[in-house]
C-alpha cells in the first residue's frame, strides 16, 4: 500500500493545485487580490460592486451588457489616445482591417446620392461568380431596402461582410435594364491586399521601382518583397518606397521589410515600457537589398510602423526620407481579449529608432481632442508648406550613424522637405474638390461610357483617349448643375490640376490602383524629388 500511497497522493495535490490555480485566476481576472492583516482575501472592485447592484436591484430592467461596454470606453478614453476599448460586434470589422483577408462579397463601393454603386468587382470573387458588373447599385439586401441618408461605409461592411459561407441576396439595379435583378452571393475568402501598387520610373536612363504600402498587415511583408523582386526581375536597381497615408499596423512587419535592407547587427528599432522589459529588433544580414539604393517617402499621416520603417533607415543612413514630418505615433498597443468576445488595445511600451528617439508626440491623458487637432494646429503654422515652421517637442540631440543630427518627440522630419505647392490652386477648383464633386463626375462619367472605356488595358492609352474628350468642360457643367459657379480665370488657372485628377479618377475606376499610381505620381512634387535623390 505505501508503494501506491504516495504516488497516489501527490497526484491529487498536483490536481487540487491546478483546479486550485484555474479558479484563483478566474476570480483574478474579475476581482483584485490583495493581502491585509497577514493573509490573502479577494475583494471585488466597486465597479463590479456597482454592477452588480444595477442588475439585482435597479428600478428597472437593464443591459448590464451595453452598459458595461460604455463604461469600458469611458475608462479606456482615460488613457493615451491609443489605447481602446473593442466591443464584441466590432472586434471582426477592426481585427479584419489587418488580416490577410476577410469573408465577403468581393465588391468595392461608393456611396453617391444615398445610393450603394459598385465601383469594381474583385476578379474571381463571390461577385463576379454571379455575375455582378461594377456600375450597378444596389438597392436592397436580402429582401430589405438598402438606400437612404443614414447609408455610411461602415454600415455597408457591416451588411456585406459576414460568416464565409453564409448567403446574401443582393437587389441590383442595370443601366440598360429596367427591372431589378437579384443575385444570391455565397460569401467568400476576400484578399485584403497592403501593396497598392508597383511599376518602373524610367529617368535620366536609370530604372526606378515605386512600391506603395498602404498598411502593415498580417502579409505586408510577403507582398512588399514580391513586389521588389517583380521590378529587380525587370530592371530596377534602385526603390522608392511611398509611406505616405500609411496609418501603420503590425510592427513585425515593418521590422521584416527593414531587413532587407540593412546590414547584419544594425538595430532597427527596440521598445520599453514600465511593466515592458526592453525589446530590441535586429537586422541579420540576410536583406537582398542591402547596398540597393532607396528613398523612404512620407507624410503628416505616415505613423506607427511607418515610422518605425522611416526611422531605422534613416538612423542607419541607409535611405534618404522625402517628403513632409511624420504623425508622430510611438506607442506600443497590445489587444487582450475579454471572456464576452470583446478586447481592450493598451499601450504597454512606447518605441524608439536606433539613435534613441521617440517618435510619439506629446499628448495628455484623457484629452482626445487636443490630440487629433495637432494635423490642424500645423497646418495652421505653416509646417505643411515650410520646414522652418516645424518645432519638436525633444530638444535633446540625436545622431544617425554617420553623425547627422536629427530630432524626436513628435514623429520624424524627412532628410528633404517638400512642401505643398497651391500654385495652381484656386477657390474654384478646391471648392470643387473639397465637396468631392471630382470623384463624383469621375464615377459618372466611366459609368455612362463603361463599354468604351474598357477597350484599354493601359493607363497610357486610356489617358490619350481621355485628353481627347474635353473633360474639362464637361466636368465645368457638371460642378455648376450641383452649385459650383464657373469662374474662367479660376478654371484656366488650374486646368492642369484638375485634368490630372480628373483623369487619374476615371483611370482608376478603369484599371484600378494600378492604373491609377502611375498616372497620379508622374506629376507629384514629392515623388518628381524622390526620383531626382535617385537620379543624382
Amino acid at each position: 500500500m505505501k508503494k501506491f500511497l504516495l504516488p497516489t497522493i501527490t497526484v491529487l495535490a498536483v490536481a487540487l493545485g491546478l483546479v486550485l490555480g484555474m479558479t484563483l485566476t478566474q476570480k483574478a481576472n474579475a476581482q483584485r487580490i490583495v493581502f491585509q492583516n497577514g493573509q490573502w482575501s479577494i475583494q471585488q472592485s466597486k465597479i463590479d460592486r456597482l454592477l452588480q447592484l444595477m442588475e439585482s436591484a435597479y428600478v428597472d430592467s437593464l443591459n448590464i451588457d451595453s452598459i458595461t461596454d460604455e463604461a469600458m470606453t469611458e475608462l479606456v478614453q482615460k488613457l493615451d489616445p491609443h489605447s481602446s476599448y473593442i466591443p464584441k460586434e466590432d472586434l471582426e470589422m477592426v481585427t479584419s482591417e489587418l488580416a490577410g483577408s476577410f469573408s465577403g462579397i468581393g465588391v468595392q463601393f461608393s456611396i453617391q446620392q444615398d445610393t450603394v454603386r459598385i465601383v469594381a468587382v474583385i476578379a474571381g470573387g463571390p461577385s463576379e461568380g454571379v455575375g455582378v458588373l461594377a456600375g450597378d447599385k444596389l438597392i436592397s439586401v436580402d429582401d430589405s431596402a438598402f438606400v437612404g441618408k443614414k447609408m455610411n461605409n461602415e454600415k455597408v461592411m457591416k451588411t456585406l461582410r459576414g460568416p464565409k459561407g453564409t448567403q446574401v441576396k443582393l437587389g441590383i439595379m442595370r443601366a440598360g435594364v429596367n427591372e431589378p435583378l437579384y443575385f444570391t452571393v455565397t460569401r467568400g475568402d476576400i484578399p485584403v491586399h497592403s501593396v497598392d501598387a508597383k511599376f518602373i520610373i524610367e529617368a535620366n536612363g536609370k530604372k526606378i521601382g515605386f512600391v506603395r504600402v498602404n498598411k502593415f498587415s498580417e502579409t505586408t511583408y510577403k507582398e512588399f518583397i514580391a513586389a521588389l523582386a517583380e521590378l529587380a526581375s525587370k530592371g530596377a536597381d534602385r526603390f522608392v518606397i511611398d509611406l505616405r497615408e500609411n496609418s501603420g499596423g503590425y510592427m513585425d512587419q515593418a521590422i521584416r521589410m527593414a531587413n532587407e535592407f540593412l546590414n547584419r547587427g544594425d538595430l532597427i528599432v527596440y521598445s520599453q515600457g514600465r511593466a515592458y522589459p526592453r525589446y530590441e529588433a535586429t537586422a541579420n544580414g540576410t536583406g537582398r537589398f542591402k547596398q540597393t539604393p532607396l528613398v523612404v517617402l512620407i507624410d503628416n499621416f505616415s505613423a506607427s510602423a511607418s515610422e518605425i520603417f522611416a526611422g531605422a533607415m534613416q538612423d542607419n543612413d541607409r535611405a534618404t526620407i522625402v517628403g513632409r514630418r511624420s504623425f508622430g505615433k510611438g506607442l506600443v498597443q497590445q489587444q487582450m481579449a475579454f471572456d464576452d468576445g470583446s478586447a481592450v488595445r493598451l499601450t504597454v511600451a512606447r518605441y524608439y529608432t536606433p539613435s534613441g528617439r521617440c517618435i510619439q508626440k506629446p499628448y495628455t491623458l484623457g484629452d482626445q481632442e487636443d490630440y487629433q487637432n495637432d494635423l490642424m494646429e500645423r497646418w495652421e503654422h505653416g509646417e505643411f508648406y515650410s520646414a522652418d515652421s516645424i518645432h519638436f517637442a525633444d530638444t535633446t540631440a540625436y545622431y544617425t550613424k554617420s553623425g547627422r543630427r536629427m530630432y524626436g518627440g513628435g514623429g520624424i522630419m524627412p532628410d528633404v522637405f517638400v512642401g505643398r505647392d497651391t500654385t495652381l490652386n484656386t477657390p474654384w477648383y478646391n471648392k470643387c474638390v473639397n465637396l468631392a464633386y471630382t470623384y463624383q463626375f469621375a464615377y459618372k462619367y466611366t459609368d455612362d461610357h463603361r463599354k468604351q472605356l474598357g477597350q484599354f488595358k493601359d493607363w497610357q492609352s486610356l489617358e490619350k483617349h481621355l485628353n481627347k474628350q474635353n473633360l474639362l468642360q464637361q466636368f465645368v457643367a457638371f460642378a455648376q448643375e450641383k452649385g459650383v459657379e464657373p469662374n474662367e480665370a479660376e478654371i484656366q488657372k488650374s486646368r492642369p490640376l484638375m485634368t490630372r485628377l480628373l483623369n487619374a479618377y476615371i483611370v482608376r475606376d478603369v484599371l484600378g490602383d494600378e492604373g491609377f499610381f502611375p498616372l497620379f505620381e508622374r506629376d507629384d512634387e514629392i515623388t518628381k524629388k524622390a526620383i531626382e535623390v535617385l537620379s543624382e
